[in-house]
């Protein structure tokens, strides 16, 4: 059975008459959705970077904040959105900067909890950039939470990996979510 035969059953289920007007398509929509919203898994972090790595002298703290991010939590396949916010700190090579953003989006398109989207982000701008070390920070809203549930619409998720340098030196660590708040 495809996504399309399943939405098709769920709409059934759920108590409606999936042939009138309005619902007709809507099946075809849906598993259409569902496949660009989890496109992350077949994507691939080397296809992603493409070779965007360039070499430099810098060893100043990069930066990148403020990145939207559209992601479905893996418990109620409901979305939560927010931004990242990624630092590194350059070991002779720098990243192209849509890379970053591009980084989070292939991450984001999968299944997931935030505290994992987090950590697989830092992990894979540390191994593409072989860096001194990499902080992100995840502040999003969460659907499964306010649409369902408690019911709370006002509450925003912060989540935050930090390796190497970001991890090991609080001064570090301080001067980079003092950049990103």
């Amino acid at each position: 059975m495809d996504i399309q035969q399943h939405y098709s059953a769920i709409i059934s289920a759920l108590g409606e008459d999936v042939d009138r007007e309005g619902l007709k398509d809507t099946p075809k929509r849906a598993a259409k959705a569902m496949q660009y919203l989890c496109k992350g898994y077949h994507e691939k972090l080397e296809d992603i970077v493409n070779d965007a790595l360039f070499t430099s002298d810098t060893s100043e703290m990069v930066v990148v904040k403020n990145i939207e991010l559209y992601s479905l939590c893996e418990h109620h396949m409901l979305p939560f959105v927010g931004k990242a916010h990624v630092g590194y700190l350059p070991n002779g090579k720098v990243l192209g900067l849509s890379k970053v953003a591009r980084i989070i989006d292939m991450y984001a398109r999968r299944l997931q909890i935030q505290e994992n989207l987090c950590r697989d982000v830092a992990e894979a701008v540390m191994n593409v950039t072989g860096a001194q070390g990499v902080a992100v920070v995840i502040e999003a809203q969460h659907m499964c939470m306010m649409m369902r549930g408690v019911e709370k619409q006002n509450s925003v998720m912060v989540s935050s990996v930090m390796l190497g340098a970001f991890e090991r030196d609080p001064a570090t660590r301080a001067e980079f979510l003092s950049l990103v708040r």
